[in-house]
């Protein structure tokens, strides 16, 4: 039997490009389930957010991170890696959404326990569907840990 109810899951983007997080916020809002979607755009950004410090003391704790490699102050790698250190971060699932499709890149996220790592399509409606599945399958498919 299968549960019909589908609950909204919290998820943060981690994202410089002003244009990507447009293209992401309009893929969740266009699909079925309307998951809260939290941005911020650079590495720093998003450990004060996960650790709830300063301008970010409520934020909610992510069922997902959608995590760009190349971001200011402090990139998606070192991003990772704290978060992957962190006894009270690491359950969290990340996955690496990025341009790159260098193969060091691949093997360090998945070294540094990526969840998965998908590279940004060019094209429009491409970015837009493959949004809509990371989406589809954290909410529809798994099974989010509980903090």
């Amino acid at each position: 039997m299968t549960d019909l109810t589908v609950r909204p899951i919290e998820v943060l983007l981690v994202e410089d490009d002003p244009g990507d997080v447009v293209l992401t916020k309009e893929a969740f809002e266009d699909n079925k389930v309307s998951n809260k979607l939290s941005v911020v755009s650079d590495g720093e950004e998003a450990m004060r957010f996960l650790r709830c410090e300063g301008d970010y003391a409520d934020a909610p704790r992510p069922d997902l991170v959608l995590l760009d490699l190349n971001l200011p102050r402090m990139d998606g790698r070192q991003v990772l890696e704290e978060i992957k250190a962190d006894e009270t971060l690491r359950t969290i699932p990340v996955v690496v959404l990025t341009t790159s499709e260098a193969e060091e890149d691949i093997l360090r996220s998945y070294r540094l326990h990526a969840n998965a790592y998908v590279t940004k399509p060019v094209d429009f409606d491409q970015f837009i569907k493959v949004v809509r599945q990371i989406d589809d399958f954290f909410v529809s498919v798994v099974k989010l840990p509980r903090a």
